[in-house]
C-alpha cells in the first residue's frame, strides 16, 4: 500500500515539464522528488537493498569527483542548453579550488552533495580518519557553497568513493540524517574509451534496466563530450529527468514529488 501510494504520488505532480523551458524542443526536467534520509537512509541497487521510487523510464543524474574546471563547466552548459538539473557529489579539495564553479551549480539549480575532502578509500583508513575525511570534505563543499565552514550539510547527500563504506560509516551517517547514494548503474567513464562507445554503454545499459540513478564523472573529458548526445537519446527516447532534493529545513516529509 504503502509504495503504491508512493508511486501515485509520483504520478500526479509533475514540474518543470521541458515546455516550461525558454528553449523549445529540450528534455527538461520531468519532477523534483524530495528525498528524506529518514526515510530513504541508502539508495542505489549496486550498493543496497532499496532505490528511489522511479518510474520506468525516470533516470536521476549524478557527477562525481568535481569540480574541475575544464570538463564541469563543459557539463554544465550542457545540461543548461536541455533544462536539466542533476546531483553533483563533491569532493572538497576541488570545492575549494573551483568554488566560482560551485556557486554556478547551484545558481544553475542542481543539488549539491559531498564526496569527502579528497577522495580516499574510507574502507582502508580508520574509523577516526574517514571521519574526518567526510566532515571535511562536507565542511570544505560548504565553504565553497555558501562562505561557511560547517560540517552540517545544506544537503544531507553524500556518496562513498568507490562505494566503499563500513557498517560504523554507514550507521554514523544515518544517525546524522545523511543520505547514502550508491547507484543503479553507471557510464563506467573511469575506463579511456571514446565518447561514441560511451554513449554506447550507458545507453545500453539504461535499456536493459528502464530506470535508475545514474552515475558519472564531470572530470572526465569524454563524459563531457559525450553528454550533449545523451541528453538528445534521452530526449528522443522519450525518457524523464528526476530532480532529487532533501526535505526543506525543519520538515519530515518521505519521498515526494514536488
Amino acid at each position: 500500500m504503502l509504495k503504491a501510494a508512493i508511486f501515485a504520488l509520483i504520478a500526479s505532480t509533475i514540474v518543470a515539464h521541458a515546455e516550461d523551458c525558454p528553449r523549445k524542443d529540450t528534455l527538461g526536467t520531468a519532477r523534483i522528488l524530495t528525498v528524506d534520509p529518514k526515510t530513504y537512509p541508502r539508495v542505489g541497487t549496486q550498493s543496497f537493498p532499496d532505490t528511489l521510487p522511479l518510474e520506468d523510464r525516470e533516470v536521476v543524474l549524478t557527477f562525481d569527483d568535481g569540480p574541475h574546471a575544464p570538463t564541469t563547466a563543459k557539463i554544465l552548459t550542457a545540461l543548461s542548453r536541455e533544462c536539466v538539473r542533476a546531483t553533483f557529489f563533491l569532493i572538497g579539495n576541488s570545492a575549494t579550488a573551483n568554488a566560482a564553479l560551485v556557486k554556478r551549480m547551484a545558481a544553475e539549480g542542481h543539488t549539491i552533495g559531498h564526496h569527502t575532502l579528497a577522495h580516499a578509500d574510507l574502507k582502508k583508513i580508520s574509523n577516526a580518519a574517514a571521519v574526518e575525511q567526510i566532515d571535511r570534505g562536507i565542511s570544505a563543499d560548504e565553504m565553497a557553497l555558501n562562505g561557511k565552514a560547517t560540517t552540517v550539510p545544506t544537503t544531507p547527500f553524500f556518496r562513498f568513493p568507490y562505494f566503499e563504506s563500513t557498517p560504523a560509516l554507514l550507521d554514523l551517517l544515518q544517525s546524522r540524517r545523511i543520505a547514502v547514494f550508491g547507484a543503479d548503474f553507471w557510464a563506467s567513464d573511469w575506463n579511456p574509451m571514446t565518447p561514441q562507445q560511451q554513449l554506447e554503454l550507458i545507453t545500453g545499459r539504461l535499456k536493459a534496466a528502464g530506470r535508475g540513478i545514474i552515475l558519472f564523472h564531470d572530470t572526465k573529458a569524454q563524459t563531457a563530450a559525450m553528454l550533449p548526445d545523451f541528453l538528445r537519446y534521452l530526449r528522443e527516447n522519450r525518457y524523464r529527468v528526476v530532480h532529487i532534493v532533501p526535505p526543506a529545513a525543519g520538515s519530515s516529509a518521505r519521498p515526494s514529488s514536488q
